[in-house]
C-alpha cells in the first residue's frame, strides 16, 4: 500500500468540442492506477476532485498539463494517508456547476490572489461585503470573519439571493468580495452579480483551499467543509471549532448522515448525542421504518449506497 496520497482540486473553463471523448480519454488514463475521483467534464470545461497515490497523482498532473487546453490548469494539493473518494467517477455533465442559469464567465469578477484578498479584508469599509457563496452546511463549519452567510442549501439558490441582495444594497456603490471552496462557483456567481448590476466584484482566486495553502488561517474561523471522506479539514496550520452539536450545543465539527435512509441529511452531532439518538437527526427519524444500525466512529465518513443495492458507511 502507498503511504502517501495526494488530494487534488482543480477546474478550468475551456471549450471542449467532444466532452464524451474526453471522458473516455480520462478513463483510459486511470486504468490500473491507484486513484479515485469525482471528475466532471462538459462542453464548457472540467471540474475535478480526486485522490491518488503520489506517483499516480503526479503522472496525472503531468499528463493533463501536456494538453494545450489544460496547460495552465492549477492544482490545489493536500496530502493524506488514503484515498478520500469511494470510487473512480468520471462523467459528462451539462453544467459544471448546477446553477440552471447561463452566464458568461469571461465577464466575472476581478481575481484576487490570497495575499490581495487578505489585504482587502483588512482594509474593507462599510461599503464592502464579503459573501460566502457556499451552502449553509458548508459555512457552518467555518468561514472568514465578518462574512455574509446566505441561508442556501443548494447551488441553484444563489441567483435568487443575488437578486435579493440587489434590493438591499446599492449595486453601484457596494464592493462585493466572494469566496467558495476551490474557486469554481465564484467564476459563475461573480458573473451573475455583475449581470445584476454590481460593478465592483472581486473573487478569491483558487478559493479557500488556495488561501489556506498560501496564506494560512489569518481571518479564518473554524474548518473547511470538503465533499469527500474527510468532510472537514483545517485551513492553514490552525483548526478551531465554531460549530455546535444540534442536540446539546457543545462545540463540535463532526458531520453525520442521518441513519434514517429516507432522510440521510448531514447534521452536526457530538459522539454522545449521536449514540443516544442512534445516528438520527431528530426524534421522528429515530422512529422511521428504515433506520441503519448506528456504528460509533470518531470521524465518520459520508454514507453511500453501493451500486449493487447494498449499503456501506465507508
Amino acid at each position: 500500500m502507498h503511504s502517501d496520497y495526494l488530494v487534488l482540486a482543480y477546474y478550468k473553463f475551456v471549450q471542449i468540442e467532444d466532452p464524451h471523448a474526453e471522458v473516455a480519454r480520462h478513463k483510459q488514463f486511470f486504468e490500473g492506477r491507484d486513484a479515485r475521483s469525482r471528475i466532471y467534464i462538459s462542453h464548457e470545461g472540467i471540474n475535478g476532485q480526486m485522490s491518488a497515490a503520489k506517483a499516480d497523482a503526479e503522472s496525472y498532473m503531468k499528463w493533463i498539463h501536456s494538453d494545450p487546453r489544460f496547460g495552465d490548469l492549477e492544482f490545489k494539493i493536500h496530502h493524506h494517508h488514503e484515498n478520500v473518494f469511494p470510487k473512480l467517477t468520471i462523467k459528462f455533465r451539462e453544467q459544471l456547476v448546477a446553477m440552471d442559469e447561463r452566464v458568461d464567465t469571461t465577464k466575472g469578477g476581478q481575481h484576487l490572489s490570497p495575499e490581495e484578498w487578505k489585504r482587502m479584508m483588512e482594509e474593507r469599509d462599510e461599503d464592502t461585503i464579503l459573501i460566502d457563496t457556499r451552502n449553509d452546511y458548508e459555512w457552518k463549519l467555518g468561514h472568514f470573519e465578518g462574512s455574509e452567510l446566505p441561508p442556501l442549501d443548494r447551488f441553484r439558490d444563489f441567483p435568487a439571493y443575488a437578486r435579493y441582495l440587489k434590493e438591499k444594497r446599492d449595486p453601484k456603490k457596494t464592493r462585493v468580495m466572494m469566496c467558495c471552496t476551490g474557486g469554481i462557483r465564484c467564476e459563475l456567481y461573480s458573473a451573475l452579480m455583475k449581470r445584476e448590476g454590481f460593478e465592483q466584484v472581486y473573487q478569491l482566486e483558487g478559493g479557500i483551499i488556495k488561501y489556506g495553502l498560501e496564506v494560512g488561517s489569518d481571518h479564518w474561523q473554524g474548518k473547511l467543509f470538503v465533499f469527500d471522506d474527510r468532510l472537514a479539514v483545517p485551513v492553514g496550520n490552525k483548526a478551531s471549532v465554531i460549530s455546535s452539536c444540534c442536540y446539546c450545543g457543545v462545540h463540535c465539527d463532526t458531520y453525520l448522515n442521518c441513519a434514517n435512509t429516507d432522510c440521510n441529511q448531514l447534521f452536526i452531532c457530538c459522539s454522545s448525542c449521536a449514540a443516544l439518538a442512534q445516528g438520527c437527526c431528530c426524534k421522528e427519524c429515530e422512529q422511521a421504518p428504515r433506520v441503519r444500525a448506528f456504528v460509533p466512529s470518531e470521524r465518520p465518513k459520508p454514507f453511500r449506497k453501493l451500486r449493487s443495492g447494498g449499503t456501506s458507511s465507508c
